[in-house]
């Protein structure tokens, strides 16, 4: 083979492994919006249901203008906890795993995903916090 035939083969294997490289990094990129993505619906949902509840008179099953416990909560959006092995204020989805917690007026939901985030080693993640009185929902990501 000539010297030319055989550097044309390397320079197509170099570029060739730069090319897979930078889609499994884009793969892994996508990955990680997704599941963010996901995570953020997932709270927005549960965030929606949970004032919902708190809108909802107690004569007729919700809060009456008050969260009550974090476990009256997650019955009412439905998640059984003492049978799903979740502790009290805990519940997943194929997305991640949220935790509830109430302080006074303000329900945080924490939600915590299944894909690495941008620093390479926690799990991408957020918070939303719902103040009942007001009914402000904010959203912040953390990785």
């Amino acid at each position: 083979m000539g010297t030319q035939q055989i550097l044309l083969i390397v320079l197509s294997v170099i570029i060739v492994g730069i090319a897979v490289a930078v889609g499994i990094t884009m793969f892994n990129a996508q990955a990680t919006n997704s599941n963010r993505t996901a995570i953020m619906g997932d709270m927005n949902n549960l965030a929606a249901s949970a004032l919902a509840y708190y809108k909802t008179p107690d004569t007729h099953g919700g809060g009456g203008n008050a969260w009550g416990t974090t476990d009256d909560v997650g019955q009412w959006l439905g998640y059984d906890y003492e049978t799903s092995g979740n502790p009290a204020n805990t519940c997943s989805t194929g997305n991640g795993t949220y935790v509830l917690s109430i302080a006074t007026d303000v329900l945080t939901i924490t939600g915590l995903g299944t894909e690495t985030g941008n620093d390479g080693s926690a799990n991408v993640g957020g918070y939303l916090t719902i103040t009942g009185s007001t009914s402000t929902i904010s959203a912040t990501v953390t990785n």
